[in-house]
């Protein structure tokens, strides 16, 4: 069971296929594999609920997080093959299905699908702690000399000024995030036609 007061950095988080499209779901195969099938050393060092929907495993090969589900449960000696819906997650499902083949076969796994900017990154953190401050019943004034520093808020020409905008707007990133909004940061941004 996860602890909601834990940190995700110390626990095994599960997710919904359905919510986070790097998740690979296997399937038993018809087909014996000679090379890089999903072995019994692997499995065993994975973490591994179950659910209404299935089985979830958390497996981690060369430092990597690879994430699986299946309908049925685990048989030994069984091969196993990724099986990919042509929906709008394929993309991700399929490089993610991908990462997990080479690290099976002992190569380096490559790059995410999507990874979140740096800047994109210091901005979400930036909105949390804003949303907390505005949570503890703060004023958007003490929430900027806090998240800028006191000397960047003028004395006058606060109500007009770029930080006090600024501010407000990371309040409502934050109350957006914390309203279910985390869940789009888990899907990669759709590319344009």
């Amino acid at each position: 069971m996860t602890d909601p007061a834990g940190s995700s950095q110390d626990q095994a988080i599960f997710w919904a296929p359905e919510v986070l499209p790097d998740i690979v779901p296997v399937v038993r195969s018809t087909a014996a594999f000679s090379a890089h099938g999903l072995g019994l050393a692997e499995l065993s060092t994975a973490e591994c609920r179950q659910a209404a929907d299935g089985w979830h495993l958390l497996l981690r090969l060369n430092g990597v997080e690879h994430r699986l589900w299946l309908r049925e449960p685990l048989v030994a000696g069984m091969p196993y093959a990724a099986e990919l819906p042509l929906d709008g997650d394929f993309e991700s499902r399929a490089h993610a299905a991908g990462r997990l083949w080479r690290a099976l076969g002992g190569y380096p796994a490559g790059p995410a699908f999507q990874e979140l900017s740096l800047q994109r990154r210091q901005r979400l953190a930036l909105a949390l702690r804003a949303l907390d401050a505005s949570s503890d019943g703060h004023t958007y004034r003490a929430i900027a000399e806090e998240l800028f520093g006191a000397r960047h808020i003028p004395e006058r020409a606060w109500k007009t000024h770029d930080l006090r905008n600024r501010t407000i707007r990371l309040v409502q990133t934050g109350l957006a995030l914390m309203r279910g909004g985390y869940r789009e940061l888990l899907r990669p941004s759709r590319r344009k036609k």
